[in-house]
């Protein structure tokens, strides 16, 4: 059995917005990896955006470190967002309700916009 991969790229816009471009699967086997790179040194960033274009599954380990990163956030007047999010993906965010609680956005560029609604 071959061990889920992702794969992580990240940077700090100037308006001090987290982005994070995901590639592979997340479940048990890489939530280490999601948690940390969603966790800055100060703790959660107040504003993320997750790319999940190249994010291939998804499990409930996953929404998850979905569900604390977003609440850690808005907790701290931020917001999580999610842009390019894979059709099995979306269809898992949708059948937990995380699609009513957390941002998405068919672009990086429009998850990005200071007028988002969050």
């Amino acid at each position: 059995m071959n061990q889920a991969q992702l794969t992580v790229s990240q940077h700090m816009t100037a308006d001090h917005v987290h982005v994070v471009l995901l590639a592979g699967e997340i479940d048990h086997t890489t939530t280490d990896l999601f948690r940390q790179v969603l966790i800055t040194e100060d703790g959660f960033p107040r504003h993320t955006v997750l790319d999940l274009r190249a994010v291939t599954f998804m499990d409930s380990s996953g929404i998850n470190i979905l569900v604390a990163a977003n609440n850690a956030a808005r907790a701290d007047n931020g917001w999580l967002r999610l842009a390019h999010i894979p059709k099995p993906v979306a269809e898992l965010l949708h059948i937990v309700g995380l699609d009513d609680v957390i941002g998405l956005y068919p672009t990086l560029d429009e998850a990005l916009a200071p007028q988002a609604a969050a």
